[in-house]
């Protein structure tokens, strides 16, 4: 059937969502979003150092949650710091080709965490990522969505061209359609992570507090930083 050939054409990129919101972009926002740019701070010796001492902690109790909250997942984690100086405020979570997880931290965002405790949540928040298996979760929910697309268009009488796009967008609406739960889902483990590694969670999600707010975005790929706060400290809490 075309509409195989069409998925596979849809197929997204495996990168979670980062933990550093940029402005909202969609229809409907409810709560306007943030628009000020943020200076990317420099990276000295001692935003370095502090990598290398919170991922040293961080690391090992990330993979211990792993294995104890999954099966069959590779829970080698391997931590790396982007080199590109230019790069922007982010960090992000994907896989190499053997399936191992990676999390990547960029020295702009190495610098603009304020102290451990930010640095530590942001860590463990992209090792949550993985924990939770969002890759895959997106991926399916995309490959949905563009079926979903795809059938409605050639049911319209569209075809070729026509259908790929269709299933393109559908892919996009259906990648986004949880979004805001994984980030919200992956702040609650993270914040569980960053404390059994010694850290203060509370204290490390006050950097939402300085981040762009994305707002309340209809299809938005990520929630507003209160909604963010308060699930660090309903998951502290419990």
């Amino acid at each position: 059937m075309r509409l195989i050939a069409v998925l596979a054409l849809c197929a997204l990129p495996l990168v979670s969502a980062c933990v550093a919101p940029t402005p909202g972009k969609g229809p409907a926002p409810t709560t306007r979003p943030t628009t000020q740019k943020i200076p990317k701070p420099k990276f000295t010796p001692a935003a370095a150092q502090r990598y290398e001492n919170v991922k040293r902690r961080v690391e090992p109790v990330a993979e211990a949650e792993c294995r104890r909250l999954t099966q069959n997942q590779n829970c080698d984690f391997l931590i790396q710091l982007d080199p590109k100086s230019n790069a922007p405020i982010n960090a992000f979570q994907t896989r190499d080709k053997s399936g191992r997880p990676i999390l990547i931290i960029t020295k702009p965002m190495a610098a603009y965490v304020q102290n451990d405790d930010e640095l530590a949540f942001v860590l463990s928040h992209e090792a949550a990522h993985h924990i939770a298996g969002h890759l895959d979760r997106r991926l399916q929910t995309a490959k949905v969505g563009a079926l979903i697309f795809a059938t409605a268009a050639a049911r319209s009488g569209l075809q070729g061209r026509s259908v790929t796009e269709a299933a393109q967008v559908g892919a996009q609406v259906g990648a986004r359609v949880y979004a805001k739960d994984f980030e919200l889902e992956a702040d609650a483990i993270g914040a569980r992570i960053a404390r059994s590694a010694g850290y203060d969670p509370i204290n490390g999600a006050r950097y939402f507090s300085r981040a762009p707010d994305p707002g309340d975005v209809f299809l938005g790929t990520h929630p507003p930083n209160a909604e963010r706060i308060q699930a660090v400290r309903r998951a502290v809490g419990r």
